[in-house]
């Protein structure tokens, strides 16, 4: 499952519980990861002129 279809499972409302229930080869650090890694990849500087 990509990061991107975990992240629309939680912008579509579902909660971690919820995501779990369905998807029952992931495991809380695998959501716990990927919220992560869209972190880190979406924190960069923002330059103000």
């Amino acid at each position: 499952m990509r990061v991107s279809d975990i992240l629309d499972l939680f912008a579509a409302g579902l909660t971690a519980e919820q995501i779990l229930a369905e998807m029952p080869d992931l495991e809380a650090n695998d959501l716990q990861a990927a919220l992560l890694y869209a972190s880190r990849k979406l924190n960069h500087p923002v330059l103000v002129p």
